[in-house]
């Protein structure tokens, strides 16, 4: 199985062509094994394309470290971008790629070194994210989790998010009420959870609990929902700057909130998955 390796501010994928992939959509122990730190290649994900899509040329499967199929990565797309600029299956004309999310607009510049993707609508409705409950707006609510109570939006970009608001963002904080929020019963799709600090009107700060991965250097589409909700709050403005630990990523916010991500992607390795990686007696986590 051939593969290639890329990260955009250190959240690292997978990218494999359908015809190597095989059946690896269906097997999500094989996904699990691939993503492993120390039993797999390693990786934030894997991303499965081009497959075929009748509404683009190009579509995207995606999938989490768990095994779970996500609806959209920013980070996977702009890095999934950048392989289909590799191997010259695109140039520097603008290009559509569909995944379950919903049909993205991209355009590679700089050499593929730099990615511009027209992510789609953030919304803040419960029935689009989904949210349990009645049908409202999901903003500036209160989560009790952990004996505490904390004030968040929820969004999707085709994905769903939960914005936390903070003072201060503590990465202890975050990697504890994290997976609590993430499977937290009013969020029927478990959801990803982003801590936000503001720093300016333009520039925001958060760390990331992603949705079956876990703690996560950088997302695009956690990056996206929060500085929608950062102008939905209205604390921030348009165009805004979201710093994470893994990098930056430049956000636009434009009206009926249609955003827009730009960041950087760089290419690693590429090589050959050996079947010995799915065959061997060793079990994670096992005695």
């Amino acid at each position: 199985m051939r593969f290639a390796k890329y990260h955009a501010l250190g959240n690292d994928y997978l990218v494999i062509a359908p015809q190597e992939a095989g059946d690896l959509p269906h097997q999500p122990e094989a996904v699990q094994r691939l993503c492993h730190r120390n039993f797999g290649i390693g990786s934030d994900g894997i991303l499965i394309g081009p497959i075929t899509s009748p509404e683009t040329q190009f579509g995207l499967r995606i999938f989490n470290p768990d095994g779970s199929e996500a609806e959209k990565s920013g980070n996977g797309i702009r890095i999934f971008s950048r392989w289909l600029w590799d191997h010259k299956f695109v140039t520097e004309k603008p290009f559509q790629i569909w995944t379950r999310g919903g049909t993205v607009y991209v355009e590679v510049l700089d050499e593929g070194q730099i990615v511009k993707v027209e992510m789609g609508r953030a919304s803040f409705e419960s029935y689009s994210i989904p949210v349990a409950g009645p049908n409202r707006e999901v903003v500036d609510e209160i989560l009790e989790v952990a004996g505490s109570e904390v004030h968040y939006c929820a969004v999707t970009i085709g994905n769903p998010h939960c914005v936390i608001r903070c003072d201060r963002v503590s990465t202890q904080q975050v990697k504890e009420l994290g997976p609590l929020i993430e499977k937290d019963s009013r969020f029927p799709n478990r959801t990803n959870v982003q801590f936000m600090e503001i720093r300016d009107q333009h520039h925001i700060y958060i760390e990331i609990w992603e949705r079956g991965a876990g703690y996560t250097l950088a997302s695009g589409s956690s990056s996206c929902a929060a500085a929608a909700a950062a102008v939905r709050l209205g604390l921030c403005q348009s165009p805004i700057t979201v710093l994470m630990p893994g990098g930056s990523l430049e956000i636009e916010i434009n009206p009926g909130n249609h955003v827009t991500m730009v960041g950087g992607v760089t290419r690693v390795a590429e090589g050959e998955i050996f079947d010995e990686i799915f065959s061997d007696k060793i079990i994670p986590g096992g005695t």
